[in-house]
């Protein structure tokens, strides 16, 4: 029961942050880039529930909408990671000849400091993306495939040990034996029977996605003012914390509710899909 019950309240919190970024502009219309100059820097009150910021614009909209690009980001940057780390997770089990190329990789991407690797990557490749795709689409894209990028080594581990055990299991040898082909083993064959740690590689990697995010806007090397996400209102708010502390601590409640859920989600799924290791009951 633990794992269902730790699988049901993160998918409820889940869903309840969700529902509050994607549902709530319909209960509050107001847009977040809308600039009052005569309330700027306002606390909480009925106009302003979360006050507002030094120009102005009320930071309950903001917060959804930054809330809105954070998950956008950390959907995108999961299933990138998660993209690359089956790919080289299924590579590497499947094949003895690539097992050790691509597990040496690995431990390669692992070594690496990736903030800091991610902090150059920002710098880099900011101007030519946003000359290529315009500023707001080449910022997303540098920033998910920055994160994408660099989350893989995990799941290509964790799936990398689950096909090279399948791979001895006597179905895949059955398999093989009938003259199955590679890509249609793995896509109805081994696909299936890893799908419990994808999942738990997929919620995690949300989390991990939105952390990074809001890691790399904190340090000013994330999305500008005029794209406000979860980490970039929290940079913006420690300005504030003295005065309006609403406005760092909003944000920051959101990144660490999401984290909560992700994990919550993953944890649920990892019990559920490998009964050997649920907690024994209190």
């Amino acid at each position: 029961m633990h794992e269902r019950r730790s699988l049901i309240a993160g998918a409820a919190l889940l869903a309840a942050i969700a529902g509050f970024v994607l549902l709530g502009p319909l209960l509050w219309p107001v847009p977040p880039d809308a600039l009052d100059l005569s309330v700027r820097n306002q606390g909480a009150s009925l106009a302003h529930p979360l006050g507002t910021d030094q120009l102005g614009r009320d930071m309950l909209a903001q917060v959804m909408a930054g809330g809105r690009l954070s998950l956008m980001v950390g959907l995108a940057a999961m299933m990138l990671s998660l993209g690359l780390g089956t790919a080289i997770g299924l590579s590497a089990g499947l094949s003895r000849r690539l097992n050790g190329p691509l597990m040496r990789l690995t431990d390669l991407f692992l070594a690496l400091p990736l903030l800091p690797l991610l902090l150059i990557a920002a710098t880099l490749f900011r101007g030519p993306l946003a000359a290529r795709f315009g500023a707001e689409a080449g910022l997303f894209l540098l920033i998910t495939i920055a994160i994408g990028a660099t989350m893989w080594m995990a799941p290509a581990r964790i799936l990398r040990g689950e096909v090279a055990a399948l791979n001895q299991c006597d179905f895949i040898r059955a398999a093989r034996s009938t003259g199955t082909r590679l890509p249609q083993l793995i896509w109805r064959h081994i696909l299936p029977a890893i799908a419990g740690p994808l999942g738990v590689s997929a919620a995690l990697g949300i989390a991990s996605a939105i952390l990074m995010e809001s890691a790399l806007s904190f340090l000013g090397l994330g999305f500008p003012p005029d794209m406000p996400s979860w980490g970039r209102l929290l940079h913006d708010g420690t300005a504030h914390l003295g005065s309006h502390p609403t406005r760092a601590l909003a944000p920051g409640a959101l990144i660490t509710a999401t984290a909560l859920a992700a994990t919550l989600i993953g944890d649920g799924l990892r019990d559920l899909a490998d009964p050997h290791q649920r907690r024994p009951r209190p």
